[in-house]
């Protein structure tokens, strides 16, 4: 069955409160995917954002966005009136998300509804606590002590604290048992909000592509909590951060940041802790898009404290020990391998055995010659999923203006057009037509949006995850175009 989607993070729903929310905009757009005969809406991490506005950099791996919790919802259950956020300012620019003012303003107003929604807690909260206790308890104390430190990161608490002392710990869940409560409340909030959102649009035939960041941020519940699952010395300092090599792209490579599994010690008991996320993940979304695949093979190790990737080395991680682990517990798994980057034959292997589908993101084809992989005609199997972009690529208008002179020469003789404006609606064109069994575009690709109109640009900090939409962009016209592109090229779903 041939399928499409298009990719369209949740921040970048139309909304009046700053930031798109899991309410009416979202259930909107999922009558338009159904309606345009589309399978797939694809989202990015659903985390709380970290350093750099990143869901790629989150205080949890399991938490979800307090950000897109809707107000409107809140209000339907009495916990919230219309008064209490829709006087508040709440962006800079209707095109933009100012997290300035999100960081400021959402949270009172979600102690608001806390406030009304503690007087008489529903069998459900409790239930969903129980059911999620594993991280609940642990993220829940981890921002409570957060917003007791004015935001600082935990290794700057004080050491009983950073060092998750018994006794220490104890004392705190009783000195912060309120805001435990109210993180916990605001978790209930988001994953009540997003499992009917996400029951709303596989009701319709619309499936839900996830996403998990293969890396927690060393700023997180998990490394202050679980600081054996990493790569840390005595002091829970990392020894070793992750990143990618130089490149063509980048000269002095990647420097991530982010802290490195000890992938020896998670074997030791047959990687159960990964396996327990993976359960959680592959719940939460129909489809799993499994960040930076080839980390699972070799991982780039940078020794901590280096100012770039320079000096990293390539360490074996789990290879196919994991997945076998995985497929064991779980069976067959919808998963997309995100293989992108620095592949090699290992790496081939390694996703041939699992099975999953690749990616193929046509604004790599055009930069060399017809023996490009990326380029339709070089696709050895119908079992992956071809893009326009991602959202660390530019827009397609933003590709062009930014080619070489040479690349959108080949391009327009490979599409068969005369002008490079002519190109992005080529490049839809021609993921559509391609054998690949899912086709997603950004949703800016099928708006010919501007080159400001990324979602993110790779090792650069500002300007980032900013990208939202506006009720006018999902015109009737947009509708048809898609659905029409889906019929052409035997993509079309219909609803149910």
């Amino acid at each position: 069955m041939r399928e499409s989607g298009i990719l369209l993070p949740v921040s970048a729903l139309p909304s009046r409160h700053g930031i798109g929310k899991l309410g009416c905009a979202a259930y909107d757009f999922v009558d338009f995917l159904a309606a345009a005969g589309c399978r797939y809406w694809q989202v990015l991490p659903l985390s709380p954002t970290g350093y750099g506005d990143s869901p790629y950099q989150s205080c949890s791996v399991y938490a979800g966005n307090p950000y897109l919790i809707d107000f409107d919802l809140l209000a339907k259950e009495g916990w919230l009136c219309a008064a209490d956020y829709d006087g508040i300012v709440w962006e800079s620019d209707c095109h933009t998300i100012d997290y300035a003012l999100l960081y400021e303003r959402v949270m009172p107003v979600l102690r608001l509804a806390f406030a009304k929604f503690n007087a008489k807690k529903p069998p459900s909260y409790r239930s969903f606590c129980r059911q999620n206790q594993a991280w609940l308890a642990d993220y829940a104390l981890f921002m409570a002590l957060k917003t007791a430190h004015d935001g600082k990161p935990w290794n700057a608490w004080e050491s009983e604290l950073a060092a998750y002392q018994k006794k220490t710990i104890a004392a705190a869940k009783e000195q912060y048992a309120e805001d435990i409560a109210f993180y916990s409340f605001v978790q209930y909030c988001f994953f009540t909000q997003w499992y009917a959102l996400k029951r709303y649009a596989n009701e319709r035939g619309v499936r839900i592509i996830g996403d998990i960041p293969i890396y927690a941020a060393y700023d997180s519940a998990e490394v202050w909590t679980k600081p054996k699952l990493f790569q840390l010395d005595a002091e829970k300092h990392p020894t070793v951060v992750a990143g990618c090599p130089p490149d063509a792209f980048a000269q002095t490579g990647q420097l991530w940041g982010n802290p490195i599994w000890d992938w020896d010690a998670m074997k030791q008991n047959g990687y159960a802790w990964w396996l327990d996320r993976l359960a959680f993940t592959l719940e939460l979304y129909d489809v799993v898009r499994i960040d930076h695949f080839r980390g699972f093979e070799r991982y780039y190790a940078i020794p901590y404290g280096h100012p770039t990737a320079e000096h990293g080395k390539w360490r074996k991680g789990p290879d196919y020990a994991l997945w076998r682990a995985a497929k064991e517990r779980f069976g067959e798994m919808a998963v997309i391998a995100e293989d992108l980057g620095n592949i090699t034959p290992a790496v081939e292997r390694l996703l041939k055995r699992t099975g999953f589908p690749g990616m193929k993101v046509l604004q790599f084809g055009f930069d060399s010659d017809a023996e490009n992989p990326y380029l339709p005609h070089q696709f050895q199997t119908t079992n992956c999923v071809c893009y326009t972009g991602t959202h660390d690529n530019p827009t397609l208008r933003g590709w062009v203006q930014g080619n070489a002179a040479e690349t959108n020469a080949y391009a327009m003789a490979y599409l068969g057009v005369k002008k490079p404006k002519q190109l992005p609606k080529a490049m839809v064109r021609a993921a559509w037509a391609s054998i690949a069994k899912i086709a997603i575009a950004p949703i800016q690709d099928f708006l010919d949006a501007q080159p400001e109109d990324r979602i993110n640009t790779p090792s650069t900090l500002g300007g980032n995850w900013i990208y939202r939409t506006q009720a006018a962009d999902y015109t009737e016209k947009l509708k048809k175009k898609i659905h029409r592109l889906n019929t052409v090229y035997g993509r079309l779903h219909t609803e149910g």
